[in-house]
């Protein structure tokens, strides 16, 4: 005699967990390059907040010492030589009285992020170098 129950009783076939697991696989090829995307967007805030905040330090130097050729980072310097977050190393690339151009430099686990090198200078031109997306993009 035949005995009567549901089909889940039986539990899941081979085919059925194959179709689950192939499911979840695309699921993750399509999730986990967007996933990454939004972290690298979001570490790029780290980068943008630690140069303005260095902009407005080199800035208070011109202010209290009519020029920025004294500014230095690290140490004692005027700004630590890394982003708050780490991902992003500071530095100053170009400095003379009236003039300077900061830099940050992606390090770590963002240093092969689309935007490349962040830069700002005292007149507030923001520029991206090294990477495939554009200014607009990035800033």
């Amino acid at each position: 005699m035949k005995r009567a129950g549901n089909r889940w009783g039986r539990g899941l076939t081979l085919i059925e967990l194959m179709v689950v697991v192939a499911v979840v696989g695309i699921l993750a090829a399509v999730a986990y390059p967007s996933y990454r995307a939004t972290i690298a967007k979001s570490r790029r805030s780290d980068a943008r907040a630690a140069l303005l905040d260095l902009a407005q330090r080199m800035e208070r130097q011109y202010t209290e010492r009519s020029t920025y050729a004294a500014a230095t980072l690290g140490g004692t310097g005027i700004y630590p030589s890394t982003s708050p977050q780490g991902y992003y190393t500071m530095s100053i690339a170009t400095q003379t009285a009236t003039a300077f151009t900061i830099k940050a430099t992606p390090t770590g686990n963002q240093s092969g992020d689309a935007c490349g090198t962040f830069q700002y200078d005292q007149a507030g031109v923001k520029a991206v170098s090294g990477g495939s997306l554009g200014t607009s993009s990035c800033w």
